[in-house]
């Protein structure tokens, strides 16, 4: 960067020697030397030359062209005004003169000088090769001092665009011989103007902390220096604008409204007081839902079954939405083209509820010509087209057009993705273009993870979600810790044979150094599956599992001090028995009330899982796993309670008995015990290893609520309490010789403790406080857990 004395060179300076005041003063001298009576700017002149001195780089013929006078030609004083007005505005002159001299006219210009080099001094936050993207002034061209203040202006507005609105840019030159100069931009970056107080005004069913939630824009706080979202940009206020009115749409207010969005600058302009003006209204219900049909020979009886909205459930436009979608998709079925649905509303203002009539009417009959994709350098045709439900020569419908344009957006594999139509080759045609702007989909993470119960880990992971364009997903991950090693390659297709099946493949190998046993175990497994909607909100998994499990290393001598500290005899069998495969078959149905995400404040969650053992290998057996949780915002959304009851059992098929690695151990289900801290244990051996069970339970209650620290530190309370077990086993024949009962008998544990939820840029974090209530004198308490995940 140039470091040499610099002069001004903004475009403000004089542009002539001689303002067009001067120049009648020339033409008045003119007239008098002429015989000639004055007003002289009122007469026309002549002359029989035209000289041009001083020019350079730029020839005569273009001098004379910008000027616009010829020899001979007659001309007036405000004519003489107007060309010396272009030579100045034409940017290649630093100084014009006009001068008459009797009949000869002295054009002398002093031309600016060439941009030598272009240099950026000051700035930090833009490194240099983006600056130089962003200005018209090039080297080896002319300096214009118009187009340096226009260019001072777009770096500005670049620093700007990052919350530095203080930013000010200066232009100046640094002459050289040869009339040359440096153009050298003079950058004083200012800070980053942050959002000291986000408020709002006229909101009474939610608080301003629940709505500081809703916005992109966040206030300034304790991480200001690494949270960018507390940043002041001016276009980011549409966008938590239209956030505000989703929000409250989607909770039954239907007349909200943004009044106002007022950004006040600080006196110190280093902060802006940012405040929302809303008029929420009341929240609406539904009220009376039907169907009615408009088209002859359409009975609307069979649309009205297909609606699903209660009576009395808040009013959403996602929900009216989701069944109009339904109601044409039914149409379709039935063969009907062109039926449009319209959703007709009545309000009610004493109850305050919303009467929707579903009106099934014929749509005008437009197909769809061709749809167009553009844009798309990496990705697929066919990857954009399979968001699509319609194809070329189907009946053009604006709804799903729509909803195939969120769906394209939600791939995550574009910057910008816009869907619009335009008229096809006849009326009764359209055209479906889609613009898409590329953006990465890969990534490469270096991570370091820390848990009180697994210790510190180390991470390498490699993730694409859009492998070779076509949509498919591949990741690999490695990790290690103080005792464990844990390596997975991960791949999906989510579109398999072109409909909506998602196969996945996952291989993966895993060795276990626990220190809360002693004994290790290995184990190694290819599962491919396949995934596939059977209703609205239900999923069903289908995969295979193949894998070979071992267990070694289990202790069976001495100690250091020469006591017996030999594992139970159970635990020894099992590592006797060498490493075993195993081969199942098994699928998982999930049922997610929210899975359209169409109820913003409650959740039921259904999952229901089965493996059978026994297709080959060497052992048989059946395992099954179920969940439900149930989750609810209460309280004007700020406090959120949860309940999840789950559960496991574990049959084994044949003589033989199940071992550590197929059974449960309750690991991280209820809080305040350690890893392998409850369940069967063998009392009877030195070490005590906990054995695991054939079935678990567990009861958790929660709840999340604010802490009343401002929002934007990220800090939120929580309190919970579990109950729960682990037991039964297939061998109860422990101790060092086999002839000691272990109890394996259902024993209640409980807990219940307090939480701390804290939502960094590095990761989330949870802090565990808890205590155990109803426990064995044999289980392993744990009071705290931490849990840091940090990716970098």
């Amino acid at each position: 960067m140039a470091r040499n004395r610099t002069t001004s060179g903004r475009a403000g300076q004089d542009r002539g020697v001689i303002r067009p005041a001067a120049v009648s003063v020339f033409l008045g001298v003119a007239g008098v030397a002429a015989g000639l009576t004055l007003p002289a700017l009122a007469q026309s002149y002549s002359f029989s030359d035209v000289r041009i001195e001083g020019n350079q780089r730029v020839d005569a013929t273009t001098v004379l062209g910008f000027a616009r006078i010829n020899r001979g030609q007659a001309v007036s004083g405000g004519q003489l005004n107007e060309a010396y007005q272009r030579l100045a505005d034409s940017g290649l002159f630093e100084t014009v003169e006009i001068v008459p001299q009797g009949g000869t006219l002295v054009i002398r210009v002093q031309e600016y000088p060439t941009i030598n080099v272009i240099n950026f001094e000051g700035n930090a936050r833009i490194k240099d090769e983006n600056l130089a993207t962003l200005i018209q002034s090039q080297s080896r061209r002319a300096y214009n001092p118009s187009q340096a203040e226009a260019d001072a202006a777009a770096i500005t507005e670049a620093y700007r665009v990052q919350g530095r609105i203080a930013a000010t840019v200066t232009p100046k030159i640094i002459r050289r011989s040869g009339n040359r100069v440096d153009l050298v931009f003079d950058i004083a970056e200012g800070k980053v103007v942050e959002i000291e107080r986000l408020s709002f005004v006229g909101n009474r069913a939610y608080s301003d902390r629940r709505l500081r939630q809703v916005l992109e824009t966040k206030q300034a706080g304790l991480l200001r220096s690494v949270i960018a979202s507390d940043t002041f940009i001016a276009e980011r206020i549409e966008l938590d604008k239209q956030l505000l009115r989703d929000f409250y749409l989607s909770r039954g207010f239907i007349d909200f409204e943004v009044l106002d969005a007022t950004a006040e600058v600080t006196r110190e302009r280093d902060a802006f007081f940012l405040t929302f003006t809303v008029q929420e209204g009341q929240s609406y219900s539904f009220g009376q839902v039907t169907a009615s049909s408009e088209v002859e020979g359409v009975d609307a009886a069979d649309f009205s079954n297909a609606l699903r909205i209660r009576r009395g459930v808040t009013y959403s436009p996602s929900v009216v939405e989701n069944n109009i979608a339904r109601l044409e998709s039914l149409a379709l079925q039935k063969g009907l083209n062109f039926i449009r649905v319209e959703p007709r509303i009545t309000r009610n203002e004493r109850n305050q509820t919303l009467d929707v009539n579903f009106a099934l009417v014929r749509g005008e009959r437009i197909f769809v010509e061709r749809i167009d994709i553009e844009g798309n350098t990496t990705t697929l045709d066919q990857v954009v087209r399979r968001q699509f439900r319609t194809v070329e020569g189907d009946p053009f419908n604006p709804r799903e057009v729509r909803q195939s344009a969120e769906r394209i957006r939600a791939l995550g594999y574009f910057a910008n993705a816009d869907v619009n139509t335009q008229p096809g080759s006849s009326p009764d045609q359209v055209v479906v273009n889609v613009d898409v702007e590329e953006q990465p989909t890969g990534s490469l993470s270096f991570g370091v993870s820390y848990g009180v119960s697994s210790g510190a880990g180390f991470s390498i992971g490699f993730s694409e979600q859009n492998f070779l364009g076509r949509g498919q997903i591949l990741g690999l991950d490695i990790s290690t810790g103080t005792d464990n090693i844990n390596t997975q390659i991960n791949f999906v297709e989510p579109a398999f044979l072109g409909r909506d099946l998602r196969f996945r493949f996952n291989t993966y190998y895993r060795e276990t150094d626990n220190q809360y046993s002693r004994y290790d175990t290995r184990r190694i497994g290819i599962s491919p599956s396949i995934e596939f909607p059977i209703s609205e909100n239900g999923r069903l998994e289908m995969r295979y599992t193949l894998s070979q499990d071992k267990i070694q290393n289990v202790d069976r001598g001495l100690d250091d001090d020469g006591d017996t500290d030999a594992s139970s005899i159970i635990l020894r069998k099992e590592e006797d028995r060498g490493a075993l495969i195993a081969s199942s078959l098994g699928y998982t149905y999930s049922w997610d009330s929210n899975r359209g995400g169409m109820n913003p404040t409650g959740r039921n969650l259904l999952r229901f899982s089965q493996d059978f053992a026994g297709v080959g290998g060497d052992v048989e057996y059946v395992s099954t796993t179920a969940l439900a949780l149930t989750e609810r915002k209460v309280w004007n959304e700020e406090l959120t309670v949860r309940a999840v009851v789950e559960g496991g059992v574990l049959n084994m098929i044949g003589d033989d008995s199940s071992r550590v690695t197929d059974r449960f151990f309750g690991n991280g289900k209820i809080r305040g015990f350690e890893p392998n801290g409850i369940g069967p244990r063998d009392l009877n051996v030195g070490n005590e290893d906990a054995l695991g069970g054939n079935y678990f339970a567990v009861a958790r209650l929660e709840a999340e609520f604010p802490l009343g620290l401002p929002e934007e530190y990220g800090f939120m309370g929580g309190v919970f309490m579990d109950a729960g077990s682990v037991w039964s086993l297939d061998d109860v024949n422990g101790g060092e010789n086999g002839d000691d009962p272990v109890d394996d008998d259902f024993h209640l544990r409980s807990s219940v403790g307090v939480s701390v939820f804290w939502t960094t840029p590095i990761g989330p974090l949870r802090f565990n406080f808890a205590k155990a209530i109803e426990k064995q004198d044999y289980d392993k308490e744990q009071f705290f857990d931490l849990t840091i995940s940090t990716r970098f």
